[in-house]
């Protein structure tokens, strides 16, 4: 991309303001934490219910950024860069990407569905590369956003394009249709996801269909209602000859008819009719998302006219899609984030700015091997590159395979190896140790090796943590706040037993304001972290005051023992208006100063300079409760009444906060400046309406250990507590009451997932196993263990046991291994 700033003008309808002249713009950015932005950046200055990046310009500018679109211009800005200001942002990024759209007429592919879209685009472009240079939506960036930045992406070497389309609700898919305009349609698995968005599938379906408005070809599976949608959407949109190509297991007038499938060694071997003959096709896989997925690139590759010989041998050798940066813990105290399923010059910029927002250390080093489809010469590639590692302040590069290899003078820092083996032998000599690793590279160069070799050794049960849930979330909440109320998230007890230090660097990522601690030691951890951001310790010891002073932590104060032992220390110390955090007890009766002990408070502070008052807060006892709203609204009324009282007397202006996750649902007028995020963030809502709009953040997962036949009459576990009626099959997991699982969950009352069929735990948890009845289960020793997740929910784990699910999230071991993903 080569465009003149001054030539937007008109593309976006904007009016220009500004002393700076005319640059070129290389890149577009809406990320202003990005190290990529720089003085040929274009940057969006996107502004919705969760953010307004308008408030970050000032530091762009610093940065270097001269160019900007926005909606107005902050204040002592104007001489300083170059605005092109306009009603919407959000619709001027998607004009200018359809305007870029249009500036190339190569064929283009555009997938829409519920689900397998980005599946179907990664095999797209793995079965068409070797014939075509293509540009592909990366990852899964398929929304309002995602579309205008996977577009731009386009450069002059491209000769094909994969772009997938992703909507929640009506009125959404004409916008990203008119930004990519595709000219062969996929229509992909139709399902329940975002069905809230909808009146009915009809709907979704029609709504998806409007991707394909001006499509030639529109490739789909037959079946009733998909049919009757087409033929409506056929008629309304009859511009111009339109082909409808389907496939289907059921319908014999279906141009490509499946008329037998048969499961063999975890493949899948079909015979399809096509043009009235018959043909036989391998798929790898045996699970039915992955051979509708297969079907429709088979589609795609028959309308490409490519001979059956090349078809099979294409499919045959498709493989599992890794659609996830992963953060796993290293050797020798590194990071590793996994991405070594892909090398593409877009996925490297969006796996550098990840590795920014997730860098457990200091220093940062990417492994990288050559890069593919780039649309650029290897000389102009590996410029660009260089220059990205650069702008990313990457302290070492090592590079692996020949072409990197061949331009190794472009980096000022890079270590090189011909081929993975090469740097396998000498990767002991390479003392990796307190560094965070990114390795990327393309699939042929197999380096999920060498992330077995830099990962930490553990055992085989996982705790993965979804952080892109763990945004959705954030924002779930963020959206339902007033203007300028600030958010605090609690991340005490190890991130309710996901993570603290990672939770909180996305957090930090997303600019939340305040970050929440049980004890100093959880504080000080994400302090030697690198966390930058306040927080504050709610349970203060007053043996750990020295230690919160020096790692600058921000104590709630309760009582009128602890605020004397408080400024003792600050005074020998010397502080002056060191931050603190008045708790006052409206109700809950755990902590805090009641109204009988206030004035004894406002006079010790009355005249203080050695600390200063940051907030005033209690703690609710019942928002989650229909039945106690009433105490709840007490509650509110006397924190109204001791705050407003500490205000006036003390002449302070604090920030003021009682809503915990289910207040900030059910008590919107009492958000003050501030409320404090807790379970919500991590996927759990008190409130069944809400659930439903919650991601789950937390999946824990083993593997079968060992699989047995016991006859009728034997017994399993301790104590016999389980004994067979009939011959009974049985699968050992290696998890145990010392990893978190109760006992009460075994004994029949609790169950696992297998192959996605529940697995009745039977006989007593031991501490480190339990074991499950697999008898109608086809597994084997290997297979993958859900031990909680989607199913079974953490919710229904604790109603089961008459606990409540923060119990269970946070009673999860410290051996469990937590996995990290995006």
């Amino acid at each position: 991309m080569s465009l003149n700033s001054k030539d937007l003008i008109s593309v976006i309808n904007a009016k220009f303001v500004g002393s700076k002249e005319a640059v070129l713009i290389d890149h577009i950015s809406i990320d202003s934490r990005s190290l990529q932005n720089g003085s040929q950046t274009l940057f969006f200055a996107l502004s919705g219910v969760n953010n307004n990046a308008h408030l970050f310009i000032p530091d762009l500018i610093e940065k270097g950024v001269q160019n900007f679109v926005v909606q107005y211009i902050p204040e002592n800005c104007a001489e300083k860069a170059n605005f092109l200001v306009v009603e919407n942002t959000l619709n001027a990024l998607q004009e200018f990407a359809g305007y870029y759209r249009n500036l190339f007429h190569f064929p283009i592919i555009g997938l829409t569905g519920s689900n397998g879209k980005t599946i179907v685009k990664e095999w797209l472009n793995f079965l068409l590369s070797p014939d075509y240079n293509i540009v592909r939506s990366p990852k899964s960036y398929n929304s309002q956003v995602g579309v205008p930045l996977s577009i731009i992406s386009i450069n002059e070497n491209h000769n094909l394009g994969i772009f997938e389309a992703g909507i929640s609700t009506v009125n959404e898919m004409a916008k990203l249709e008119k930004i990519i305009k595709p000219n062969i349609g996929i229509l992909t698995s139709i399902g329940s996801a975002h069905d809230e968005g909808f009146l009915n599938l009809v709907q979704k379906i029609d709504e998806k269909l409007l991707l394909f408005k001006d499509c030639p070809i529109i490739i789909y599976q037959k079946n009733e209602v998909v049919d009757s949608c087409l033929t409506q959407f056929v008629a309304e949109y009859m511009t111009h000859p339109r082909k409808l190509f389907s496939w289907s297991f059921k319908d014999k007038n279906a141009d490509v008819f499946v008329q037998k499938k048969e499961i063999k060694n975890d493949h899948t071997q079909i015979e399809y009719r096509y043009k009235n003959e018959n043909f036989n096709l391998e798929i790898p896989f045996s699970d039915s998302a992955s051979v509708e997925n297969a079907i429709s690139c088979l589609l795609v590759l028959l309308h490409f006219n490519y001979d059956q010989t090349t078809i099979q041998n294409r499919i045959q050798m498709l493989y599992p899609v890794q659609m996830r940066l992963e953060v796993k813990n290293g050797i020798n105290n590194c990071s590793i984030i996994d991405d070594s399923y892909s090398s593409d010059f877009q996925s490297l910029k969006i796996a550098l700015d990840f590795l920014e927002s997730q860098k457990k250390n200091a220093s940062k080093t990417v492994i990288l091997s050559d890069i593919f489809q780039s649309g650029f010469s290897n000389e102009e590639l590996y410029s660009k590159v260089a220059d990205l590692i650069a702008s990313n302040k990457i302290n070492c590069v090592i590079g692996i395979g020949e072409t990197i290899s061949a331009f190794a003078d472009k980096f000022s820092n890079i270590i090189i190896f011909q081929t993975k083996n090469e740097f396998i032998d000498a990767i002991e000599s390479l003392n990796f140790h307190n560094e965070t690793i990114l390795v990327k590279g393309a699939r042929s160069f197999h380096f999920e090796e060498i992330v077995s070799l830099l990962e930490e050794k553990t055992h085989e049960t996982v705790l993965e943590i979804n952080l892109d849930a763990i945004s959705h979330n954030f924002n779930y909440f963020k959206s339902k706040l007033a203007a300028n109320v600030k958010m605090m998230v609690m991340v005490k007890a190890f991130g309710y037993g996901n993570g603290g230090l990672e939770i909180a660097k996305l957090l930090e990522h997303h600019k939340v304001d305040y970050l929440g601690v049980a004890f100093a030691d959880e504080g000080i951890t994400l302090k030697n972290g690198g966390i930058k951001l306040p927080i504050m310790v709610l349970n203060p010891e007053s043996t750990s005051f020295p230690s919160i002073i020096q790692y600058q932590l921000e104590p709630e104060i309760y009582s009128i023992k602890g605020l004397n032992a408080f400024l003792k220390i600050a005074r020998e110390k010397n502080l002056k208006d060191f931050p603190i955090h008045i708790k006052i007890d409206t109700g809950m009766h755990r902590l805090g100063f009641e109204e009988n002990t206030l004035q004894e408070l406002i006079d010790t502070l009355k005249g203080n300079s050695t600390v200063r008052v940051q907030s005033v807060l209690s703690h609710l006892a019942t928002s989650d409760d229909p039945k106690h709203y009433d105490f709840v609204n007490q509650q509110i009324a006397l924190f109204e009444k001791l705050s407003s009282r500490l205000i006036s007397e003390l002449h302070i202006n604090p920030i003021r906060h009682i809503l915990n996750t289910s207040g900030i649902s059910n008590f919107p007028n009492a958000q003050y400046n501030m409320v404090r995020l807790g379970i919500g963030l991590y996927g759990v809502s008190n409130d069944s309406s809400e659930q439903k709009y919650l991601e789950n953040v937390g999946t824990l997962k083993s593997i079968i250990s060992q699989v047995r036949t016991i006859p009728a009459g034997d017994s399993v576990g301790y104590g016999r507590r389980f004994m067979a009626e009939k011959e009974t099959k049985i699968a050992t997991i290696p998890i145990g009451y010392a990893d978190g699982i109760a006992r009460l969950w075994g004994n029949e009352v609790g169950f696992v997932v297998i192959k996605n069929q529940k697995a009745k735990i039977v006989g007593s948890v031991c501490m480190d196993m339990l074991m499950v009845n697999v008898t109608e289960i086809d597994c084997k020793e290997g297979d993958s263990v859900i031990i909680f997740g989607e199913s079974p929910t953490v919710i229904e784990m604790a109603e089961a046991l008459k606990t409540i699910p923060y119990e269970i999230m946070t009673s999860i071991s410290q051996r469990v291994k937590r996995v990290f993903f995006r």
